[in-house]
């Protein structure tokens, strides 16, 4: 009984004692945390003093600046120091950021940046790609290409935009072999870096709209549409047949940015083998485009289509069209359907 008694004790003992550990080990990270976080509020003012100095008053007399030299020593220091030349050069444009630059240049933070892709950490290394992008450091490229089919998306999407970032249209040749989903966010920020497209790019690009991936083909479309490339109009009327409905309705919006005077008759003629979130598209594209011609066709899927959705939205089109009249007349004709007087009803509720 004593024993038990004395192994109970002992027991207990030793979990008070790893208890009363734990709490010195919290004890000292909280400590040591807060330190640090005072340390970081003194170097942040240092290091926007810094920035403040050479951008407002284009004084950087480094013998001066007693505190940033000390500091400076500290690699932690030079990590925040090159995350705020990296928030910085965002916000400001012109002469400020040359001078930005100037300081990543002067104190050779392209070395700080370039040790963080040999980081085993993904954030380390997508952090590393991001600085130097932001920083146009060029000679950086073939080292950041090695990541473009590196598993973790932070990374090989960083590698992405850095490409197309450094040498616009010509940076997506990764494009031939990408096997991964280029996000809708990303796509976003390739769109934002390419100023222009080059003379004779229609051949890649039709390599681009017949890839396998459907996100690369989604991708040419958009920018199809941004810089309005009327040579593909052929190419991109050949994706009205694609397995992927979404690339399907991307390719009626860029055949309506791309219109001539057959689009929509194209459109009309395309509609019945179309899904429904495709023929929907279609009804927008003919709205958007106010073009007549299609009333004949509207009419007919006001008065003849299976889908009541398809009918409110036809009907809403054919208003938009100018033709409230023949819609009211439909209205008061004894020989139209309940369900059809309804549908239009509701279509116009608010519009007549």
């Amino acid at each position: 009984m004593l024993d038990s008694v004395h192994f109970i004790f002992l027991v207990f003992l030793g979990m008070l004692s790893l208890v009363l550990v734990m709490i010195m080990i919290v004890i000292i990270y909280s400590i040591y945390q807060y330190r640090l976080s005072i340390r970081v509020s003194g170097w942040s003012e240092i290091i926007n003093k810094k920035i403040t100095k050479v951008i407002v008053y284009e004084d950087d007399d480094e013998s001066a600046d007693h505190d940033f030299v000390e500091a400076n020593k500290n690699s932690l220091f030079r990590n925040l120091f090159l995350q705020k030349l990296v928030a910085s050069e965002k916000k400001i444009s012109g002469a400020a950021k040359d001078k930005i630059k100037h300081l990543f240049e002067q104190y050779k933070l392209q070395d700080d940046a370039l040790k963080k892709l040999s980081q085993k950490k993904n954030h380390l290394i997508a952090g590393g790609i991001q600085e130097l992008t932001a920083m146009n450091v060029q000679a950086s490229l073939p080292e950041i290409s090695k990541f473009l089919t590196h598993p973790s998306p932070q990374v090989y999407q960083e590698a992405q935009y850095a490409l197309v970032s450094f040498r616009g249209f010509e940076g997506l040749h990764y494009l031939d072999t990408i096997q991964s989903v280029i996000s809708e966010w990303q796509q976003l920020r390739l769109l934002s870096s390419i100023t222009h497209i080059p003379e004779n790019s229609d051949g890649l690009i039709n390599g681009w709209l017949k890839s396998s991936n459907d996100s690369v083909v989604i991708f040419m479309l958009k920018l199809i549409r941004k810089f309005r490339i009327l040579s593909v109009y052929s190419m991109v009327t050949d994706l009205m047949a694609h397995a992927s409905t979404e690339v399907r309705v991307e390719t009626v919006q860029t055949l309506l940015s791309l219109e001539n005077f057959s689009t929509i008759t194209y459109f009309i003629e395309a509609y019945p083998n179309q899904p429904i979130e495709v023929q929907f598209e279609i009804l927008k594209a003919i709205k958007s485009s106010g073009d007549k011609r299609s009333l004949i066709f509207l009419k007919n899927q006001l008065l003849n289509s299976t889908e009541s959705a398809v009918k409110v939205y036809t009907a809403e089109v054919l208003f938009s069209l100018g033709q409230q009249e023949f819609l009211e007349l439909i209205i008061q004709d004894e020989a139209s359907s309940e369900e059809l007087i309804k549908i239009i009803k509701h279509a116009l509720q608010e519009k007549i």
